[in-house]
């Protein structure tokens, strides 16, 4: 039985019943752990959060590589059906990788709106799938980023509070790779309200990739795109935070509705 990392739990906050429920997809490496801070703000004002653990993550590398794509899909669908118990009515709320799947599975499930944070339209390296399951069986792993580990961040206690794998799966990479893919094609299907969010300051996911991903919204019901400043990737945890807690509740008040 894999053993979780500490403090990489799932979460579950009850808030009131007559307000939607709020579905919180980490991202790729990571753990529920950078979605808590979120969940516990928009708890704070009413509402349920879910945050859950994608399949392969919150454990050991080893367990990520055994994991596909549509594990993460999967453990999205459960998560959304656990929460429906709860309410009818389902906003989600994603960070990178979570972003993507929120985006994706938007289609493919009854929601509210989807609010998408740092989320990639593509790798920094585009890499053919093949290639890169080929690298992987002769080296699994890769660093995160040139830099130091944490230079990317704004505010370094929260880094070293963050839980996320040191580095990247490559065959993990591969399985990313096709969910972007999967996203990119579904994208002129989504219908739903969508918010997008992403720090100028970002080196891991540069900015122009929220650019490609609101120019193919071309169906959303309505798409609104806020840049931060002073934040790294994981804008639910770093300097910026509180402007994107903010934003975030706002968008779920417009489009969701108090009551």
């Amino acid at each position: 039985m894999p053993r979780l990392i500490p403090t990489s739990e799932p979460f579950f906050f009850l808030g009131d019943r007559s307000k939607p429920a709020c579905l919180l997809v980490h991202g790729f490496t990571a753990s529920p752990k950078e979605m808590r801070l979120l969940g516990e703000f928009l708890n704070q004002h009413g509402y349920t959060c879910l945050g859950f653990r994608l399949a392969g993550h919150g454990t050991a590398p080893e367990d990520m590589v055994r994991s596909r794509h549509t594990d993460w899909m999967a453990s999205v669908e459960d998560g959304y059906h656990l929460l429906r118990g709860v309410s009818d009515r389902i906003i989600m709320v994603g960070l990178s990788m979570g972003g993507i799947l929120s985006l994706l599975m938007s289609t493919r499930l009854k929601v509210e709106g989807v609010a998408a944070l740092a989320t990639p339209y593509g790798l920094p390296r585009d890499y053919p799938i093949w290639l890169l399951n080929l690298a992987s069986l002769f080296k699994k792993f890769v660093p995160k980023s040139k830099g130091k580990p944490g230079s990317g961040w704004f505010d370094q206690a929260a880094y070293r509070e963050q839980v996320s794998y040191p580095q990247n799966p490559i065959r993990s990479t591969a399985e990313l790779k096709k969910l972007i893919l999967e996203m990119r094609a579904s994208l002129s299907k989504v219908d739903v309200p969508v918010l997008l969010i992403h720090s100028r300051d970002d080196a891991y996911v540069v900015p122009e990739n929220m650019e490609r991903i609101y120019a193919a919204l071309v169906n959303a019901k309505e798409r609104t795109k806020l840049y931060l400043a002073g934040s790294g990737h994981v804008v639910t945890r770093d300097a910026a935070r509180q402007q994107v807690f903010e934003s975030v509740l706002e968008f779920i008040q417009r489009v969701g509705g108090n009551g």
